[in-house]
């Protein structure tokens, strides 16, 4: 009988702590040959087709030979590792016999569990020689068979050569080349082969002719338009600051504002529903995606709302959202680009490739950073869909800079420009270009009681600096008007600081701070002036303070700011020149409301200050500004810039051009001949008109008409891709009349 005494019952469980480490290097090499395996079959379980089964096994296997490879290499390193093992084993136990023996015990409880062990080993390679062998089965099965469907679909598969899709076979080659550089094509089920190809450029994007062989039902299959519904006014806002969302300090100064705002948005739209009455409306569905405010745009606009910031670009989005939601439209809203690929059904990769559904909006509001965003991650239904998409853009894109040809050939290229969208999408905060459309903004509407608080309550001698940031006033030669301003007024502002007053506002300048928005209105109120240095520009204050009967004093620019001659400009798709810190102001307000001189010139400037507290004004804002006027504007907007065919869009919504008020008073068209590249906005203002492009320049043979009328002949009107398009020479030998080549090219 064999005694194992305690000595030999320590060696056994030392033993077992040794090979502890051992079996879980065991257990792991077992789980990496799996997954090795799973991966290793060709890339037969990743970019499969949507809706296929996770553990479907496609026919188009690719690196058959390599896979039994690798499982072979497998199976033989895990036998090399038996063999090795088991030497190690039998020398290990040989030695504990020995010591064992020297000690008159023998450990017979030390071989069991090694001997256990090397049995899981060897089966293990044995489960993965079996593992290869059927694998091995699997796939020639599976290359025979792609063998026989690549031999009948050989024809079928190859690029063909139709008139109507003339770039397919370009498209194929590049396919060949590239179709690993973006995960979206594997997602839409391209594998390296031809078919996959030629399926792809022909349902997916479509570059290509449909193939014959394939089901043709689901391709064709368009689904069906949502019925229509009818938009109905909104007055209770509560829904829209949840959507909303909260979480940065831009959204929260915007959701403030809306719900200051409420009861004037609810007025007005009981006002627009009398003007409109029984009119249907549809209901649109719209997506705001508000790309400034995204942490890949930088979101620099947050940070500085508590800090005197610029809020001009917050207080019209907030507007924007309050018109749509109270229209009655459907709306969704973004400020992530997460939320924006997931709206839009963007899928997974680097953006090459087209969106997994139909585009479910009927309108896009975005800006600049969030259109860019929108073309890097919508692939070609970016150009499919643009015609849907509305561009905040503050001071305008002028064609020049929009239309890619021209741009390119004449020098306009920068980085807001090229997009060749009809310039109507993009919407301005003020009228300054017919080009462009008119968003606009609201300011906050008085009523008779608050105005006539107003008028009772005004002190003529006191002024408002319009410049919440201290870099504002470093304005040169500030002290010398500032204190011509001292000697009849007592100069208020209101510029952000922490803890020391500002250096750059002068010691006899009463500065409030920041102050909240309900605050500075009551400011307002009780100022006789409000005086802008010339920066910023176009900004909704003045019309503020002139709403609550302020005069606003402005700069007059000699020479005129733009993108030639001054940094701010420079590199905004415009040309436009600016004569003054708020051209609006000046030119569609005026005196007394707005006065606009020369700082530069002491006497003008204290004469302008004399008449202006002289001069009684009572608060005045432009029906364009309020709440009911920003409502009918984009209401027309909606129901008619959208629907016809258009070559933006040829298998989408195109345009037709709603008519503006001013178009509908005027009932008719008037031709003016202007001078050489003479813009019709600089014109109209003088003759009382508008332009418009509802009216296309009239083309009579032999000077008949409207040209015969204004003392024009021509007889063949040619295209010309120029800005001085549609128009005449000024040869007297029968000039020839051009027409514009590109619509989009249009100039006002």
């Amino acid at each position: 009988m064999i005694t194992v005494n305690p000595d030999g019952k320590i060696m056994v469980r030392r033993c077992l702590v040794t090979l502890r480490p051992f079996r879980l290097f065991v257990l792991g090499i077992g789980f990496f040959s799996l997954c090795f395996l799973m991966t290793s079959l060709g890339g037969q379980f990743s970019a499969r087709r949507p809706g296929d089964s996770p553990f479907t096994i496609r026919t188009e296997v690719l690196g058959g030979p390599e896979s039994r490879g690798v499982l072979r290499k497998m199976s033989d390193l895990l036998e090399l590792m038996v063999k090795r093992m088991d030497t190690l084993a039998r020398l290990e136990n040989s030695s504990e016999l020995h010591r064992a023996a020297g000690n008159g015990h023998f450990a017979v409880d030390r071989f069991a569990p090694g001997a256990g062990l090397m049995e899981r080993i060897q089966a293990i390679a044995q489960n993965v020689s079996d593992i290869a062998v059927k694998v091995d089965q699997i796939l020639r099965h599976s290359l025979l068979l792609h063998s026989k469907v690549s031999e009948g679909r050989r024809d079928q598969c190859e690029a063909p050569s139709d008139p109507k899709f003339p770039d397919c076979s370009g498209k194929v080659e590049w396919m060949r080349a590239r179709w690993t550089s973006d995960p979206c094509y594997a997602f839409f089920g391209v594998d390296g082969t031809e078919c996959s190809f030629l399926i792809y450029l022909s349902e997916v994007e479509w570059f290509c002719p449909p193939l014959p062989w394939r089901n043709q039902t689901a391709t064709q299959t368009a689904p069906k338009p949502l019925p229509k519904v009818q938009a109905v006014f909104r007055s209770n806002l509560s829904h829209l600051l949840e959507l909303m969302g909260s979480g940065k300090e831009s959204l929260i100064f915007m959701k403030k504002r809306t719900k200051r705002l409420t009861a004037q948005w609810a007025l007005a739209a009981q006002r627009l529903a009398r003007k409109l009455g029984s009119a249907w409306r549809d209901q649109k569905q719209i997506l705001v995606h508000i790309g400034f405010l995204t942490e890949e745009s930088g979101d620099v606009f947050s940070p500085r709302v508590l800090k005197g910031g610029p809020l001009g670009e917050m207080v019209q989005w907030a507007d924007i959202l309050a018109t749509l939601y109270v229209l009655g439209h459907g709306l969704r809203i973004t400020v992530s680009l997460k939320e924006l690929q997931s709206n839009l059904g963007v899928p997974p990769g680097r953006g090459n490739c087209p969106l997994t559904m139909p585009l479910p909006f009927d309108l896009i509001y975005t800006d600049y950073h969030g259109l860019q965003q929108m073309k890097q991650h919508m692939g070609l239904s970016f150009k499919k869909y643009r015609c849907r998409i509305r561009v905040i853009d503050t001071f305008g894109t002028e064609p020049a800079y929009n239309h890619e040809e021209y741009a390119t050939l004449h020098g306009y290229r920068t980085n807001w420009g090229y997009w060749n969208l009809n310039p109507k999408q993009f919407m301005t905060m003020f009228p300054h270009t017919p080009d462009n459309s008119f968003m606009g903004f609201v300011s906050e509407e008085l009523n008779e009681t608050e105005k006539q608080l107003i008028r009772g309550g005004k002190a003529s001698n006191m002024a408002v600096v319009y410049g919440k940031e201290a870099s504002i006033w470093k304005f040169q030669g500030k002290e010398k008007f500032l204190g011509i301003l001292n000697k009849y007024m007592e100069i208020h502002g209101t510029v952000y600081y922490e803890s020391q007053r500002p250096p750059e506002v002068p010691a006899f300048v009463k500065n409030h701070g920041l102050l909240p928005q309900p605050e500075f209105q009551q400011l307002l109120r009780k100022a006789k002036l409000f005086i802008g240095f010339g920066f910023p520009y176009e900004g909704p204050a003045p019309l503020e303070a002139i709403a609550n009967g302020c005069v606003f004093l402005q700069s007059r620019f000699s020479p005129p700011h733009s993108s030639l001659n001054h940094e701010f400009f420079r590199g905004k798709p415009t040309s436009r020149e600016v004569f003054s810190q708020h051209p609006y102001a000046e030119n569609f307000i005026g005196k007394p409301h707005v006065w606009t001189v020369d700082y530069n010139n002491s006497e003008e400037f204290e004469a302008a200050i004399k008449a202006i507290m002289r001069t009684q004004v009572d608060p005045y804002l432009p029906y364009e500004y309020t709440c009911e006027g920003m409502l009918e504007r984009i209401h027309a907007y909606i129901q008619h810039q959208v629907g016809g065919p258009s070559a933006l869009c040829p298998r989408d919504g195109g345009w037709g051009l709603p008519q503006t008020p001013s178009d509908q008073r005027r009932g008719s068209s008037q031709l003016h001949c202007l001078g050489k590249l003479s813009p019709c906005r600089a014109l109209c203002p003088v003759n009382s008109c508008s332009c418009s492009s509802q009216f296309p320049f009239p083309a009579d043979a032999g000077g008949g008409g409207e040209l015969g009328d204004a003392g024009v002949s021509c007889s063949s009107p040619a295209p010309s891709p120029g800005l001085g398009a549609p128009g005449v020479t000024s040869s007297r030998a029968q000039p020839p009349t051009t027409t514009q080549k590109h619509g989009p090219l249009f100039l006002f």
